[in-house]
């Protein structure tokens, strides 16, 4: 007897049990987690496709960030799922110290798809990716033309990592920290899409430029995509120079613009990258990184660099299967025509409004929205109550990198949602002046 009233007692207890609201567990969470981002107050608890859901809430999202520009397949799909969990099964990580039969295979997918490359180093994350890239240029540099002060030219308005090299490639002070004090003395930098200040740097560090860095699209700065002249003239620059061309297609590449890669809207012909970096949605969201190299720069050697799970089993059976849906579901031609369409009703709405709306611009399904006022975190947030979750690029620039496999519906969904938005924005900013 006094058994089944223990068990019932304790029945009663979990059923009377209180769950935690989202809002108690933001709370929670703030109290335990570092600061080092300005979060949503969106709690996710699972997803499928392009909607994402908070069950707390009772509310389903639209999701158009995709962990940024990451989940290329969208949640829960099922290719994916099955990948990671068979690969789970058999081997996770054994290191690099062995050969492991997934990080070849695609290895070879991505030689296959990117002319110019020979070979590749897999990491866990852009940022690595570009730390792998800068320490090749640097040592091709030393080795293969002796310079003793090698200089790394990139572009202002970049992004390309975290780390303390790749913060110092970033031209954008912001990121640079107080002072200063997170950046080296190893960058010089120019304008996008400017070959004249482009030459100018050239000229600048004559015969010490070891490589130029530089995203086919700059996402991070606010979504400015890459001119073909201004390209094929860094290209011809690195060669007069002897300089590498590094491309750094974190967030541009592997089917994002509509192309395998960004590059591929703007270098033709014999004109190839002698580098090219990428990670984001390799991996579909598993942390899954590479840096591809063509046969003159391919300088490492063992000891030279490494990474404890780069290039792991579990990451790159997650990369085999966004390569399976490139090649076998027309993953590619579905962002493209998306593209096109989120791109055309993004116009529109900036014809119809503007006053509100100075510019709509990207490749694929890599777009920005550029407002006339640094408002553009407002707009989001104002989206995210309506159900759809952006990003911004900057002050006044809201990004759309919604998942490759986005639907046309869905698309003419956000398409609404944006134009509610910004008519809620405008009659806030008219409430507000009539006020003053």
């Amino acid at each position: 007897m006094m058994v089944i009233t223990l068990l019932l007692a304790t029945e009663l207890a979990a059923a009377l049990q209180v769950v935690p609201s989202s809002e108690q567990k933001r709370v929670q969470f703030d109290k335990v987690v570092q600061s080092t981002y300005g979060r949503y107050p969106v709690t996710i608890s699972r997803g499928k496709g392009c909607v994402l859901y908070d069950d707390d809430a009772d509310k389903a999202y639209l999701d158009f960030v995709a962990g940024i520009a990451t989940c290329c397949l969208g949640h829960g799909d099922q290719r994916l799922v099955d990948a990671v969990s068979n690969q789970m099964r058999r081997v996770h990580h054994v290191s690099n110290l062995y050969y492991i039969p997934e990080q070849g295979e695609l290895a070879e997918w991505l030689v296959k798809r990117t002319r110019g490359a020979s070979r590749v180093f897999f990491c866990n994350s852009g940022g690595e990716a570009n730390e792998a890239a800068l320490k090749l240029a640097l040592k091709h540099a030393t080795l293969e033309r002796k310079i003793e002060a090698p200089v790394v030219l990139t572009a202002l308005g970049s992004f390309h990592g975290r780390t303390i090299a790749t913060i110092s490639a970033t031209a954008q002070p912001k990121y640079h920290g107080p002072n200063g004090c997170w950046k080296i003395d190893l960058f010089d930098h120019f304008a996008y899409n400017d070959v004249a200040d482009a030459t100018a740097a050239f000229e600048r560090h004559k015969g010490k430029v070891a490589a130029v860095l530089v995203e086919p699209v700059q996402g991070e700065g606010g979504v400015k995509p890459g001119t073909p002249d201004f390209f094929a003239a860094l290209r011809r620059l690195c060669d007069d120079e002897g300089a590498l061309l590094m491309l750094d297609e974190v967030q541009a590449g592997v089917g994002r613009t509509g192309k395998m890669w960004g590059h591929d809207h703007v270098l033709s012909g014999d004109y190839t990258a002698d580098v090219v970096t990428c990670a984001k949605a390799l991996g579909g969201g598993v942390p899954l990184g590479a840096m591809l190299c063509s046969p003159k720069c391919d300088v490492f050697q063992p000891g030279d660099h490494a990474t404890t799970y780069g290039g792991n089993p579990l990451a790159c059976s997650a990369g085999l299967a966004v390569a399976k849906a490139i090649d076998d579901d027309g993953l590619i031609d579905n962002t493209r025509d998306r593209g096109d369409q989120l791109l055309t009703g993004l116009r529109k709405i900036m014809d119809a409004k503007p006053h509100l709306v100075a510019d709509v611009r990207g490749r694929g399904l890599l777009v920005g929205m550029e407002l006339h006022t640094p408002s553009a975190s407002d707009l989001v947030a104002l989206c995210a109550t309506n159900g759809l979750l952006l990003v911004p690029a900057g002050p006044a620039v809201v990004r759309f990198v919604p998942p490759l496999v986005a639907t046309s519906l869905e698309v003419d969904a956000a398409l609404s949602i944006v134009e509610d938005a910004l008519g809620a924005l405008e009659a806030s900013r008219n409430s507000t002046e009539q006020s003053l």
